[in-house]
């Protein structure tokens, strides 16, 4: 598989219409570049490097997520979002947390013979593989490379359940592999709807999907027969925290059988990265959203403690909770959802697996 072609690009551009301008300091490296201020600013072009990890999945120890094993095709992401909170996770790259994030981008492009072998194997036990629990698997590049979609036809020869997580309406794309497992209970897609604002959207989230497409999407996999959850998150107080009741009832309009929602975090990194993206977009608002937030973090940006991480603290969080589940019960998506079923998964070639 051939990348798509790189172009050099400065270390630390401007104005550079994504979702970070700039690339705050690694906090592993002793090094950082600063730009001359009359630096030419330009355009920027993705740069794509291919990853040969050779274990494709990854397993969750944290209480707090709700899935055990994950595959990213991708590190790194190109939507762009400011408030994204695997940015850090390029620190360990030696990059930034900033613009290098959404601008250098790991491939793996052996992904699907990986989990081929993963899932041949007689110590996979059956179980859902979520894609993906850091990056979207359906950022941009995946339209040409087709990696994610490669993983999904491993997936459903082997009947393997999977969970999708993602804002872009590309995973329309894979509707059939996806209703191929869902004839077995084994396909659930979350889709991801953070606002009903176009121009909010275009800031926020600068290379994902609109929130029509979003929307579009959930309509036109549930008629494909594939559940759909909208994620609801994360919620920016003094942003978008507004519009949760009405993003749940366009969610369910369209056909979504459950939604989820979660309040902003804004660990290590993330938090100056997000500072700078008020600064530019709405300096007016900026330190009403951020008392807010510390209002929900224990006065502090983020809270990196189990159980109360994901859900936030104090009388403004007990406020979203009431309003996001009084609108679930309104439109009627306070059901339970089935759990995902690996009953049908077979080895191809060998004998059916039972669980």
């Amino acid at each position: 598989m051939s990348l798509p072609e790189n172009e050099p690009t400065p270390a630390t551009p401007r104005k550079t219409g994504r979702g970070s301008d700039w690339n705050p300091q690694n906090r592993f490296a002793k090094l950082h570049y600063a730009p001359d201020p009359g630096e030419p600013q330009g355009a920027l072009r993705t740069q794509f490097f291919e990853d040969d990890t050779r274990s494709i999945l990854s397993r969750n120890q944290s209480p707090d997520v709700g899935f055990d094993v994950s595959l990213n095709p991708y590190r790194g992401c190109e939507h762009g979002c400011s408030y994204c909170f695997a940015r850090p996770t390029h620190e360990y790259l030696g990059w930034s947390a900033g613009l290098d994030f959404e601008s250098r981008i790991m491939v793996k492009s052996k992904a699907p013979e990986l989990l081929r072998e993963a899932l041949a194997s007689e110590k996979w036990k059956p179980q859902t593989l979520t894609m993906s629990g850091v990056t979207d698997c359906y950022q941009p590049v995946e339209r040409r490379l087709e990696i994610t979609r490669a993983c999904l036809a491993v997936l459903a020869e082997f009947r393997n359940p999977v969970a999708i997580i993602t804002k872009n309406h590309l995973v329309t794309r894979d509707i059939d592999h996806l209703s191929a497992l869902a004839a077995h209970g084994a396909a659930m897609v979350n889709v991801s709807v953070t606002t009903l604002d176009p121009a909010l959207a275009k800031v926020l989230e600068p290379r994902a999907s609109p929130p029509s497409r979003r929307l579009a999407a959930i309509r036109e996999l549930t008629e494909a027969g594939i559940p759909v959850r909208a994620m609801v998150s994360p919620m920016i107080p003094g942003l978008n925290d507004h519009e949760l009741s009405a993003i749940v009832a366009a969610a369910a309009e369209a056909g979504a059988v459950t939604a989820h929602f979660m309040p902003v975090r804004l660990p290590g990194a993330v938090a100056p990265v997000f500072d700078a993206w008020l600064e530019e977009h709405f300096p007016g608002k900026k330190g009403m959203i951020l008392d807010r937030i510390r209002s929900l973090r224990g006065g502090k940006l983020n809270d990196p403690n189990f159980g109360s991480r994901m859900r936030g603290t104090g009388a403004y969080a007990d406020t979203l909770r009431s309003m996001f589940y009084a609108a679930l019960r309104k439109h009627r998506l306070d059901g339970p959802v089935p759990p995902l079923s690996s009953a049908a998964f077979s080895v191809p070639g060998g004998q059916m697996t039972l669980f």
